[in-house]
């Protein structure tokens, strides 16, 4: 189901659960995220995933979306709807655009499908554990400029921006990994889909509208290109 990989432990201990109904998966992610030194849990279905995510405190939520006595949609929504905000990285043998947005508008953070690698995992986990918790939830901000996700409106300043629909979900993942560089393979992973054209000039093209339509006078840009790397939205280069 998965490729073992070599991962490098990190020092802060956080809780995380694991909602997975495949033992030998969640026993091989349990193994990965102790050695990352986080405290780990598992419920091995949707309806315990459920009660122990909505009536405690997690740092990040594994989620796999197909479970028995409630789907992962289902136990997403029921996290949000108990005003959680933990992190929730969904784990999908499903990774079809349909299957996607309805992940997102459960209230998904990031998802991966199946199989995968570990390595990748930590990865994933690692970048949302890093995200400042004030980014979580319908309003986004940085700096002077406001997101809000539910009503699709962007501010800078008192000023509003229009943005087309791919722009809009363009800079919402940008913002959602605020100081940490994203790749264009990610880029393509979660904002388009795998219809697009990999060797297309859509990204670029994009990002230079977005920098464009987000950059103010006397304001900082937000937008940098990270050679050979990708992009980062940060206030500082």
């Amino acid at each position: 189901m998965f490729k073992k990989e070599v991962y490098i432990s990190s020092t802060n201990p956080m809780r995380a659960l694991i909602i997975e109904d495949d033992c030998y998966i969640a026993e091989a992610l349990k193994s990965a995220l102790i050695i990352e030194n986080l405290i780990v849990e598992i419920a091995p279905d949707g309806e315990s995933g459920a009660f122990s995510a909505t009536t405690n405190d997690y740092d990040i939520v594994l989620l796999d979306t197909m479970l028995p006595k409630k789907n992962g949609r289902e136990v997403c929504r029921a996290i949000r709807a108990a005003g959680k905000k933990t992190p929730i990285l969904s784990i999908s043998a499903k990774a079809d655009p349909v299957t996607k947005v309805e992940l997102l508008e459960a209230g998904v953070d990031d998802y991966i499908g199946k199989p995968f690698v570990l390595r990748e995992v930590i990865a994933r986990v690692r970048a949302l554990l890093r995200r400042p918790h004030t980014l979580l939830g319908d309003v986004l901000c940085v700096g002077d400029l406001t997101m809000d996700t539910r009503s699709r409106t962007i501010t800078r300043g008192k000023a509003s921006i229009r943005l087309t629909r791919k722009e809009f979900d363009l800079l919402e993942y940008l913002i959602r990994n605020q100081n940490s560089v994203v790749s264009r393979g990610l880029l393509l992973e979660h904002v388009w889909d795998e219809m697009t054209d990999p060797f297309s000039n859509t990204i670029e093209a994009h990002i230079m509208s977005l920098r464009k339509k987000i950059k103010f006078k006397n304001s900082p840009p937000l937008i940098h290109t990270v050679s050979g790397s990708g992009y980062k939205l940060s206030l500082v280069s």
